[in-house]
């Protein structure tokens, strides 16, 4: 009875190490043409006239801040 538990054990665990858990080349692509796209949306929006006007003013207030 042990001897079949022990085997059945051994055989899930060699069949957890042969999955393929991973990601593909074609996933990593993907996957860095979103974060690229994101990336260039995210710079435009921080570089907007307002967006940079309203971090200038916050700096500007930090800076001049009375400690």
């Amino acid at each position: 009875m042990r001897r079949k538990i022990k085997e059945a054990a051994a055989g899930r665990l060699r069949g957890k190490g042969r999955r393929d858990a991973g990601m593909v080349t074609s996933e990593y692509a993907m996957g860095i043409i979103a974060a690229v796209g994101f990336a260039l949306l995210l710079y435009e929006v921080v570089t907007s006239g307002q967006v940079r006007t309203e971090l200038q003013d916050i700096v500007k207030k930090a800076l001049s801040a009375r400690m």
